[in-house]
């Protein structure tokens, strides 16, 4: 128990000095799992060669293709989010060839700011301009035509990664939420990455900005670090919890109706085969998780509480949000095509699921968009993002919900 509770400690130690921005290492030392520009890696088969024109100087700008064309009366693709076939250009407009991921919120004033994941640049550059996250956004209140995106500038890390296998890859948005004001991300840090599906984290965390998300810091008392122990620490030190493991990716959403004053986190395990599970927490303790309560399957229990799922495994990256048009709470993700589920209540129950999106499709990472109809209760349209495997790029999809 010694030995373990020593590696415990060493791990919160590195992963507090990570988030910090203690140690830091040139994203350019590294290229992410992701393959946007070759196929090196596991899990993603990307070409190596480019298979667009090549801009203006010569360099390659990822494999991103026609989006496929699928409208089966409910759901349809829209158009590309990001890459350079993308209507916003993301290529020449943000240095941006091709990324994934797209968590979407409403910054509490309107606007939508949207994380993405690992992102490529020219692929013909030292390290490919590989970025860790960033961030964009945008005041487009009509997506039936796609998804516009602001502004000009080549889009910078949010927060970065040392960058090497082993020790930290990379660091992955997978939820975003305003509260009074402040933008908070929740991320994972990724130690390695495995076999398809499969990666090892160090540690979830919550990120701060107080401006729009043009900077951001990691408080230690934000961090879940990856190890299954409850050890008492004192107040702003990193989480050694023994629920730590089952948050290490997550979704938020706002409680409304008699679940109203709380928000809830859903959170899976590293990598995409965990069931889902959920806890709650007035908005001023986002940060301080010894006030978080967890659902036990029959009632709201504190830190000592166990975890029971809201949903079985395998749960991959989710967005949970309320839609006013149904009068209950929907849940994406995509294990095997995108799966819908609802709730009347954040702990459930919750349905089965129904694919919304066939498997061909090869999406991944569904996050619904908050200017939706469906969740605005103007309408019964719901628009969320999606990634591509073959294209590595974000796209628009539309789903139309039925009561």
């Amino acid at each position: 128990m010694r030995s373990r509770l020593t590696r415990s400690l060493t791990t919160v130690a590195l992963s507090a000095a990570l988030a910090a921005g203690a140690l830091t290492v040139g994203s350019t030392s590294t290229v992410a799992h992701a393959r946007a520009c070759s196929n090196s890696g596991t899990g993603v088969n990307i070409p190596l060669i480019n298979r667009l024109p090549l801009p203006r100087g010569g360099s390659p700008v990822g494999p991103q293709e026609a989006l496929p064309k699928f409208d089966n009366g409910t759901t349809k693709t829209v158009r590309w989010v990001t890459g350079p076939r993308s209507p916003n250009k993301t290529f020449s407009r943000f240095g941006i060839s091709g990324t994934d991921v797209g968590v979407a919120w409403d910054n509490g004033r309107g606007q939508t700011l949207l994380a993405f994941g690992d992102t490529f640049g020219n692929c013909l550059h030292q390290g490919q301009q590989w970025r860790s996250n960033v961030l964009l956004r945008s005041n487009d209140g009509n997506l039936s035509n796609g998804l516009k995106l602001n502004r000009n500038g080549f889009a910078g890390e949010m927060f970065n990664a040392v960058g090497f296998s082993g020790i930290e890859k990379t660091k992955i948005p997978t939820a975003g939420i305003s509260i009074n004001g402040k933008q908070y991300i929740n991320y994972m840090s990724v130690r390695a990455w495995g076999p398809p599906s499969r990666w090892f984290t160090n540690y979830s965390a919550i990120a701060v900005s107080s401006n729009n998300g043009r900077s951001w810091s990691t408080p230690q008392s934000g961090i879940r670090a990856n190890v299954g122990l409850d050890v008492p620490l004192p107040a702003g030190w990193p989480s050694i919890h023994h629920t730590n493991p089952q948050f290490q990716q997550g979704a938020y959403v706002k409680g409304q109706g008699a679940d109203a004053g709380w928000i809830y986190q859903y959170g899976t395990p590293q990598g995409r085969f965990g069931s889902a599970y959920v806890a709650r927490f007035r908005p001023q303790d986002i940060l301080n998780q010894d006030r978080y309560q967890y659902w036990t399957g029959t009632r709201w229990g504190g830190p000592a509480a166990r975890p029971a799922p809201v949903a079985r495994g395998p749960v991959t990256e989710l967005s949970v949000s309320w839609s006013p048009f149904l009068n209950k709470y929907v849940m994406l993700d995509s294990p095997n095509g995108v799966k819908m589920r609802t709730a009347n209540h954040p702990q459930g129950p919750w349905t089965r699921g129904r694919t919304i999106a066939p498997a061909g499709l090869e999406l991944y990472a569904p996050m619904m968009l908050p200017e939706s109809p469906a969740l605005r209760g103007t309408g019964p349209e719901l628009y969320f993002n999606a990634s591509r495997w073959d294209d590595y790029n974000v796209a628009l999809l539309r789903t139309t919900l039925r009561r």
